[in-house]
């Protein structure tokens, strides 16, 4: 994958109302598809025109040279078992629900968004074979003199090293037709809402069936949020109850609108992070982006300097407002025709996108959970020789070694990063006196599994 720090552009969403009667046809059956990890071709692609590499991951200074960031092979496995069969399902039997509107029907086991969250946690409950934590969270949305009773989903993998971070990927599972605020509250017309967002939550509940299937350093969290129509509520509950327990996420990553349409050519996800070069988001975006340049899934990620397209948004704001780094991802480009309408139906997502944008979600969650846990901030100390640094950290036993970045701050992406022993303590030489850097570290585990960063730290 190429990383490219793209300009936002302004585009212009245009809502749209109506009803139509969904005839969807049968659901096919929810089943693995079996793919021989061999197969996948997992090479780094040559520069493609008008895209700007970051960096190479072979160009790594290596000083310990048992041990760089490289593909571990029981991700790359898990990354070819993505299966097509599995999200196709998934939409299709969200779209059955009719409508997921936060104002919908409730007691229904076939219509409205309470048949929809159970059958929701119902599924992560099957896919984690025990090793999930479900649970729905109760919070109450009042919206335009409306009030109503909500539900997250929540399911939590616990890690193994007792870190007490976790990851948060994420999605919204509510829907909605139309513009304005009363479409908001309308819980009769059909909106079964393919794109926005069921692809969303087919991605979840697929990363669920995978990454539960292993144990891992650091815990993750799957989180189907409510009410994102209405504000993003769901999610600002979400957060604003894990500041006030003292509950530390590491950072987050949103998918909204990830499914690509099949009359819409997709040649590339979009990425939002505001303040990309001195952000905890833009510390996301650029772990995210280097383990999609090392994995490569055949997809084009563009990193967007913006919290989000001109007047929108979405859950990932919440994270962010609380100070926790957070992305959002998002197709290229948005069908205008189907945005908000009952027409954005199952059989209109192109699947082989949103398997590609699910590997970009996989590959960055997976190398964070599997490694040893981030380190705290190094401790760094200037030398006699100008531009040469002492850098002293507590190593973790399970790191293999470790890699530095010395990020010039004007900088969005990784400069090449620079491997060293898990010993503790490194000089650095060679670097530019005139420059102000923010260095931060990030351990690497024997098979090339690359953990979470320190948060940086600026020295001038």
């Amino acid at each position: 994958m190429i990383a490219k720090y793209v300009a936002l552009s302004l585009l212009s969403i245009v809502l749209l109302t109506g009803c139509l009667v969904l005839n969807p046809g049968p659901r096919p059956t929810i089943a693995p598809r079996q793919i021989d990890p061999s197969t996948i071709d997992l090479a780094i692609p040559d520069t493609q025109p008008g895209i700007t590499s970051n960096n190479d991951p072979a160009d790594s200074v290596v000083f310990d040279n048992s041990v760089a960031p490289g593909i571990d092979p029981d991700i790359a496995a898990l990354v070819a078992a993505v299966s097509q069969q599995q999200l196709v399902a998934y939409v299709q039997k969200l779209g059955e629900f009719g409508t997921r509107n936060s104002f919908s029907d409730t007691t229904s086991e076939t219509f409205g968004i309470g048949a929809a969250r159970r059958w929701i946690a119902d599924e992560f409950e099957r896919v984690g074979g025990g090793n999930l934590i479900v649970e729905r969270q109760d919070f109450n949305l009042t919206y335009e003199g409306l009030t109503a009773g909500q539900q997250n989903v929540i399911a939590t993998l616990p890690g193994l090293s007792g870190h007490a971070g976790v990851v948060v990927i994420n999605a919204h599972y509510d829907s909605r037709v139309g513009g304005g605020s009363q479409s908001a509250t309308d819980g009769e017309s059909l909106s079964p809402s393919a794109n926005d967002n069921a692809s969303g939550v087919a991605m979840l509940l697929e990363l669920a069936r995978l990454l539960s299937s292993r144990r891992w350093n650091q815990t993750i969290v799957f989180a189907a949020f409510a009410s994102e129509e209405q504000g993003t509520a769901g999610s600002r509950w979400y957060v604003n109850q894990a500041v006030l327990n003292n509950k530390q996420i590491d950072w987050a990553i949103s998918n909204d609108a990830i499914g690509g349409h099949t009359n819409i050519p997709q040649a590339s996800v979009r990425m939002f992070a505001p303040n990309l070069t001195f952000s905890r988001s833009g510390a996301t975006a650029r772990y995210v982006s280097h383990l999609v340049d090392i994995y490569q899934p055949g997809l084009q990620l563009e990193v967007i300097n913006a919290l989000d397209r001109p007047g929108r948004y979405g859950d990932h704001r919440e994270f962010i407002n609380a100070n926790i780094g957070a992305v959002r991802l998002i197709e290229l480009v948005e069908d205008e025709d189907r945005l908000n309408s009952p027409t954005d139906t199952w059989e209109k997502i192109d699947y082989a996108y949103l398997e590609k944008v699910t590997r970009i979600n996989l590959i960055a969650v997976a190398n964070w959970i599997g490694a040893p846990p981030p380190p705290a901030r190094p401790t760094i100390a200037g030398m006699s020789d100008p531009g040469s640094y002492l850098v002293s950290w507590r190593p973790h036993p399970q790191a293999a070694a470790y890699a530095v970045s010395f990020r010039p701050l004007n900088e969005p992406f990784f400069p090449v990063l620079q491997i060293v022993p898990a010993d503790g303590e490194h000089i650095f030489t060679d670097l530019s006196p005139n420059l102000t850097y923010g260095v931060s570290m990030a351990p690497i585990s024997e098979s090339g599994r690359l953990g979470g960063f320190s948060v940086e730290k600026v020295i001038p």
